[in-house]
Protein backbone atom coordinates (compact mmCIF):
# COMPACT_ATOMS: atom_id res chain seq x y z
CA UNK A 1 0.00 0.00 0.00
CA UNK A 2 1.01 3.31 -0.71
CA UNK A 3 2.24 6.05 1.71
CA UNK A 4 1.06 9.77 0.88
CA UNK A 5 3.71 12.14 1.66
CA UNK A 6 2.35 15.32 2.96
CA UNK A 7 3.22 18.60 3.48
CA UNK A 8 3.59 19.98 7.29
CA UNK A 9 3.71 23.68 6.08
CA UNK A 10 2.02 26.20 3.82
CA UNK A 11 4.55 27.91 1.21
CA UNK A 12 5.77 26.98 -2.57
CA UNK A 13 7.63 23.52 -3.90
CA UNK A 14 11.53 25.12 -4.36
CA UNK A 15 12.66 22.33 -5.21
CA UNK A 16 12.63 18.92 -6.62
CA UNK A 17 15.21 16.32 -5.10
CA UNK A 18 13.77 12.97 -6.39
CA UNK A 19 12.30 11.77 -10.10
CA UNK A 20 9.22 9.30 -9.79
CA UNK A 21 10.21 5.39 -10.05
CA UNK A 22 13.61 6.34 -7.90
CA UNK A 23 13.93 4.26 -4.47
CA UNK A 24 13.82 6.03 -1.65
CA UNK A 25 15.79 4.89 1.65
CA UNK A 26 14.73 6.09 4.64
CA UNK A 27 15.30 9.58 5.88
CA UNK A 28 15.81 10.83 2.45
CA UNK A 29 14.57 13.94 1.18
CA UNK A 30 11.86 14.67 -1.79
CA UNK A 31 11.25 17.94 -2.20
CA UNK A 32 12.03 21.00 -0.81
CA UNK A 33 9.16 23.58 0.62
CA UNK A 34 10.05 26.70 0.98
CA UNK A 35 7.92 28.75 3.92
CA UNK A 36 8.96 32.25 5.16
CA UNK A 37 12.26 32.12 3.64
CA UNK A 38 13.32 28.65 5.81
CA UNK A 39 14.05 25.55 3.03
CA UNK A 40 11.83 22.62 4.60
CA UNK A 41 12.76 19.05 3.42
CA UNK A 42 9.87 16.72 2.75
CA UNK A 43 11.28 13.04 3.79
CA UNK A 44 10.08 9.86 3.48
CA UNK A 45 10.00 8.02 6.86
CA UNK A 46 9.91 4.47 5.61
CA UNK A 47 11.69 4.48 2.51
CA UNK A 48 10.38 2.71 -0.72
CA UNK A 49 10.07 3.03 -4.42
CA UNK A 50 8.44 6.84 -5.27
CA UNK A 51 5.33 6.10 -7.24
CA UNK A 52 3.67 9.96 -7.78
CA UNK A 53 4.26 13.33 -7.27
CA UNK A 54 1.73 15.37 -7.40
CA UNK A 55 3.32 18.88 -7.68
CA UNK A 56 5.91 20.77 -9.58
CA UNK A 57 8.71 22.95 -8.79
CA UNK A 58 6.95 26.60 -8.00
CA UNK A 59 3.47 25.40 -6.91
CA UNK A 60 1.69 26.15 -3.73
CA UNK A 61 1.15 24.16 -1.27
CA UNK A 62 -1.11 24.03 1.44
CA UNK A 63 -0.95 22.34 5.21
CA UNK A 64 -1.51 18.95 4.77
CA UNK A 65 -1.77 18.57 0.85
CA UNK A 66 -0.62 15.29 -0.81
CA UNK A 67 2.44 15.85 -2.39
CA UNK A 68 3.72 12.59 -3.37
CA UNK A 69 3.52 9.14 -2.77
CA UNK A 70 5.38 5.97 -1.42
CA UNK A 71 5.04 2.31 -2.10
Amino acid sequence: MAEQLKSEVTGSVWKIVAAVGDDIAPGDSIIIIESMKMEIPLVCEDGGKLLALHVKEGDSVAEGQVLADIG
